[in-house]
């Protein structure tokens, strides 16, 4: 992959940019943790910062899809990289109220580029169609080593300096990346494609109308969910057995698992359609996680992680294929991002949720009932892929320039 031509520069800038995405987080809760002492505060603030981030992600992914990377990018990383400057340097004051913090935070997840899903689009043009699994594996098992590294950074700015210079540092990283990613000349080549494609009429559909993508956000939702249970399910399950120290190395394993199933996943040339492939993938998921909750031991626990993790990184490679597969002109980066926002919203509801069932349910039930939503999805997307006849004909081709949003 990193052989072909500027793919190594593109790629390079993006994950530079995207590591701060992997320290942001916590960088934001210890500052204003320090800032006011206040955990309430804390978490206010990230959550914020998270909803916006979230839910606005497919309006900015518009954004750059009407008017191209190189356009919309910089302003947006800009201003991003701003907010978390004046965080830091209010943070590191002492001086400002927890409502202020919570309101800048905001203020900065409403802005966050979306590097992941330009990326993606980067990759489908600079790649043939039958290498762009590969690519997606590696991108995504990229991703997911950076959100590993990212918290480790942070640990070590804090043992030399105050949590703000983690806020500092993140603004730099998406400012330089987003700079280095946009100079490409894969995204000026995007850039100009963006402008000539505008064209007056409805706005190319991303969900109504489109039944693979609605498979694909189904799909990632119920992997979310998986993603953001399986963390909390894991601790509990460790102050069940006393063995609080193998948490790290608990979910060190599932990473592990999830970057060899991608890399094993991307190398596979696959005859069946991604439409089919992600419900198996799903599926299976969802009831690895429900087996795990038997475990006798930790050790055990372990094994059967990285068994999970297996299953992650190819089910979110598939579902953003679907989604460049099946969307219109001048909506794939939005397409992308609809990804991105059903994979966060599923992950953080079930963090919310997994913590009140854990205190209200056995452990082995709550293995099984967070597993469910990933077997829901896949026998819901099967479903809707045999009401439609097959794979529904849609994925794999290009929806009309005038679909309906």
């Amino acid at each position: 992959m990193l052989r072909i031509p500027h793919a190594s520069r593109t790629f390079g800038a993006a994950l530079l940019g995207r590591l701060s995405y992997g320290m942001v987080s916590l960088s934001l809760l210890l500052s204003v943790k320090e800032a006011t002492g206040s955990y309430a505060a804390a978490g206010a603030a990230l959550a914020c910062f998270g909803a916006t981030s979230v839910t606005l992600s497919p309006v900015r992914a518009g954004f750059i899809d009407r008017h191209g990377p190189r356009r919309a990018l910089p302003p947006m990383a800009a201003a991003y990289a701003v907010l978390l400057a004046v965080l830091a340097a209010v943070t590191a004051d002492g001086g400002t109220g927890a409502a202020w913090l919570t309101a800048l935070a905001a203020g900065a997840g409403a802005l966050t580029p979306p590097l992941g899903p330009v990326m993606r689009v980067l990759w489908s043009d600079l790649v043939p169609p039958g290498l762009l699994s590969r690519a997606y594996s590696l991108d995504s098992v990229a991703e997911e080593l950076l959100l590993v590294t990212g918290p480790l950074l942070v640990g070590a700015i804090v043992t030399v300096a105050p949590a703000p210079v983690g806020l500092a540092a993140s603004a730099a990283l998406i400012l330089c990346g987003t700079l280095a990613l946009v100079t490409s000349p894969v995204a000026a080549r995007k850039g100009s494609r963006a402008t000539a494609r505008k064209t007056p009429g409805r706005t190319p559909g991303v969900l109504r109308g489109n039944l693979p993508m609605k498979q694909a956000v189904i799909g990632v939702a119920g992997v979310g969910v998986c993603l953001g249970a399986l963390q909390l399910l894991v601790v509990a399950f460790a102050d069940e057995h006393d063995a609080a120290g193998l948490v790290p190395w608990i979910l060190a394993a599932m990473s592990a698992g999830s970057a060899v199933g991608g890399l094993v996943y991307g190398a596979v040339a696959w005859r069946a359609p991604s439409t089919r492939r992600l419900p198996v993938l799903a599926g299976a998921l969802g009831l690895l996680l429900a087996a795990t909750g038997l475990a006798p031991h930790p050790y055990v626990l372990l094994g059967c992680a990285a068994l999970v993790g297996v299953f992650v990184a190819p089910g979110i490679t598939t579902a953003y294929l679907i989604a460049d597969e099946s969307a219109g002109p001048g909506t794939r980066t939005k397409a992308g991002a609809w990804v991105n926002t059903a994979l966060n919203a599923g992950s953080a509801t079930a963090t919310a949720a997994t913590g009140l069932l854990i205190d209200n349910a056995p452990l082995p039930l709550c293995f099984a009932l967070t597993a469910l939503p990933a077997i829901l999805a896949a026998t819901t997307i099967t479903a809707m892929r045999v009401r439609r006849g097959g794979d529904g004909g849609e994925a794999g081709q290009r929806l009309a320039p005038d679909a309906a949003v």
